[in-house]
């Protein structure tokens, strides 16, 4: 599978004593701050790949514009600023991005940092007054994922998540079917979630950072592409962890579990997530009158797809470059989209996440 956890490098997360470094050179093309209400004005949190990713596929939107940086590592402010032509007073490091308060050119921050730091960081930007942007999953529990809702409703902005599969046009056809009736009464639904995972000095086998392991990370996928596809919340989950190698994965980071998910209607789900296994990456949605399958279902792209009416087609389009012009439809307009990714939606998979870590624990079905 083609995806974030392919390219992502390892994050630094230090900054104490870190000085904020912004060259005021000629590196620093000239900026035109678009006005306030025509274009989202965003602050990219965390500098890693995927934050790269994001920032390329940003180039190309029609409302959506990278104007500030955070960054716990200065030559990556130093590089990005260069690249794309931020000027020294929207920089910023861990220590100092409290500031942000204070600056007009920002309307939102997209944090895209490792799991564990997404909480205080999201808390933070909320009291500044921005807008937030959280890449998923947004916590590392329901309990951090509730304080993140509450915190941005007091502050009177917006929690969006990085749900990018959300404005995706084939999976937006597929639900558009189910909504539609074309498939019937829906029966059953198969994710399948999981890739190899390399270093194993990375964050995303850490606890603290991770909040578990392949569950976190890419398990989340078939979890929200069942509650999207089925179009329905579970009302109880069963699981079942299988662990290869406990040096590499350590004691609460997961390296593989199948988990099952069942629905009001009596639609059943049976997923599997895991950082040992390549090449998984598959929907299937069944229904008494049709059918649905997605292979990629959820990978950068294209995705690939068709129903018992034939292929799926549509153009591509970068995931990340529709995400970021949909999301500032959403800040700027209050446009609703078909499938949420704000703070709740969040809510509801990490609610499902813990409750799938406790019937692992305890070894037995959990109702929701």
């Amino acid at each position: 599978m083609v995806s974030r956890r392919n390219f992502l490098e390892k994050l630094t997360i230090s900054t104490v004593g870190l000085p904020l470094i912004c060259s005021t050179s000629n590196l620093f093309a000239a900026t035109t701050i678009p006005s306030k209400g025509e274009t989202l004005r965003v602050a990219i949190m965390g500098l890693g790949s995927y934050a790269t990713r994001v920032a390329e596929a940003m180039e190309v939107c029609k409302r959506a514009k990278i104007v500030g940086l955070i960054s716990g590592t200065p030559s990556k402010l130093v590089a990005w600023s260069a690249k794309y032509g931020i000027p020294e007073k929207n920089c910023y490091n861990y220590e100092n991005f409290d500031a942000i308060k204070n600056n007009p050119d920002i309307d939102a921050v997209y944090i895209i940092t490792p799991n564990g730091l997404h909480k205080d960081q999201t808390i933070r930007v909320a009291k500044a007054g921005k807008h937030v942007i959280c890449e998923k999953p947004m916590a590392v529990n329901a309990v951090e994922g509730k304080e993140m809702v509450d915190a941005c409703k007091a502050a009177g902005v917006k929690l969006l998540i990085g749900y990018r599969m959300h404005f995706e046009p084939k999976t937006l056809k597929v639900v558009n079917m189910r909504k539609n009736g074309e498939f019937g009464k829906i029966m059953f639904f198969q994710g399948q979630s999981g890739f190899r995972i390399g270093d194993p000095t990375q964050w995303r086998l850490n606890k603290e950072l991770a909040g578990g392991g392949s569950m976190m990370d890419i398990g989340i996928y078939s979890i929200n592409g069942a509650r999207y596809m089925v179009g329905e919340e579970p009302i109880w989950v069963t699981a079942q962890e299988t662990k290869t190698d406990p040096v590499k994965f350590k004691e609460g980071v997961d390296e593989t579990i199948q988990f099952q998910m069942g629905f009001p209607s009596g639609a059943v789900a049976s997923c599997l997530s895991t950082y040992a296994v390549g090449h998984l990456d598959r929907f299937f949605l069944d229904g008494i009158d049709g059918f649905a399958e997605m292979q990629p279902s959820t990978g950068y792209g294209p995705i690939m797809g068709r129903t018992h009416e034939g292929e799926l087609i549509a153009e591509h389009v970068a995931h990340q470059t529709v995400q970021m012009d949909e999301m500032a439809a959403i800040i700027l307009d209050g446009k609703e989209p078909m499938i949420p990714v704000n703070g709740e939606e969040g809510l509801k998979d990490m609610k499902i996440i813990d409750a799938i870590y406790k019937a692992v624990e305890i070894d037995n079905r959990v109702t929701l």
